[in-house]
């Protein structure tokens, strides 16, 4: 089994989707999907829930946009046959679920802090929903989960954190012994283990996800699809001479993203090192590049210099 990350970017436009849906079908082993929301999307749900707790009822105007966003891409890329259940899904979440959580915020100026904080959890989870429902229906006999099914979290001292012990028995329970071949489901979103309440893994939060399902099912190797071709010696858009690293371990990549790199989101790397699952960058613009592999480096391999 690999786990394949789809970001903002890979899912946001037509041709994104289109290379998507290649990449998926040449694979020969058994894939789990992981969405993010469409580019801008998460962006424009945050804009919508401060102007909702603003009491500002201007993100009504917002809800025919997203419908209007998400009918293109499905007319472009979802067969014929499946566009009309993909757009029953794509109305009842924003028409209804996310229009009513807005307007538990826009109608009440006394909310708790903890239900404000879940009524914006649940309004920025419709996007990974959206994403994940048009790439489900795109892709031929797939199968699509909803991740707070079983990513859950729990709060400590530090605050949010995975509740491992019942993710991993949820993700088991979930996965394990199905053998369809190709899976879909949604990065960035979860619940909490007590009370069932949405909750998030932080923003980039999809790329942990699948650093999650990787490291429970003890994947072959975890792949994030992104717009780049992988971590590069320096930022390419400023250095036009900054080489692609082709490999590089798991510490090195750590580094990299703790310090500032966005190329992987940071509590990313840590699930797959401890069960020595590789991490693939790879770009879903270029799926022929070779990207970066990450991972445990044979003894007579060259990688970066610390």
């Amino acid at each position: 089994m690999r786990v394949m990350k789809f970001g903002g970017t890979s899912v946001g436009s037509v041709e994104a989707l289109r290379s998507v849906k290649q990449i998926v079908e040449a694979t020969t082993t058994q894939v789990i999907v992981v969405v993010s929301a469409l580019s801008g999307v998460t962006n424009r749900l945050v804009e919508m829930t401060r102007l909702a707790t603003a009491h500002d009822t201007s993100y009504e105007a917002m809800l025919p946009e997203l419908v209007e966003r998400h009918r293109a891409i499905i007319e472009a890329v979802v067969p014929r046959e499946s566009q009309g259940s993909c757009m029953r899904v794509v109305n009842t979440f924003i028409n209804e679920s996310l229009s009513s959580s807005l307007g538990l915020l826009a109608a009440n100026d006394t909310l708790a802090p903890e239900m404000a904080e879940a009524a914006a959890d649940a309004i920025v989870s419709h996007g990974e929903v959206l994403s994940s429902a048009i790439v489900a229906c795109m892709l031929p006999r797939c199968k699509p989960h909803f991740a707070p099914a079983f990513i859950h979290t729990t709060d400590d001292a530090e605050g949010r954190i995975v509740d491992w012990a019942d993710t991993e028995r949820l993700v088991l329970k979930e996965f394990k012994g199905d053998l369809t071949r190709v899976h879909v489901t949604q990065g960035f979103i979860a619940a909490d283990s007590r009370s069932g309440v949405k909750t998030t893994l932080g923003r980039g939060g999809s790329d942990y996800t699948a650093a999650i399902l990787a490291a429970i099912l003890d994947a072959e190797a975890l792949e994030i699809w992104t717009d780049v071709d992988g971590f590069y010696d320096k930022d390419p858009r400023a250095n036009p001479d900054a080489k692609l690293l082709p490999q590089m371990t798991y510490e090195q990549a750590q580094a990299l993203c703790d310090a500032g790199a966005k190329v992987i989101y940071p509590p990313t790397i840590a699930p797959v090192a401890q069960r020595g699952i590789p991490v693939w960058v790879k770009n879903t613009f270029n799926p022929g590049a070779p990207g970066t592999r990450i991972g445990p480096i044979p003894s007579d391999s060259q990688v970066i210099s610390d």
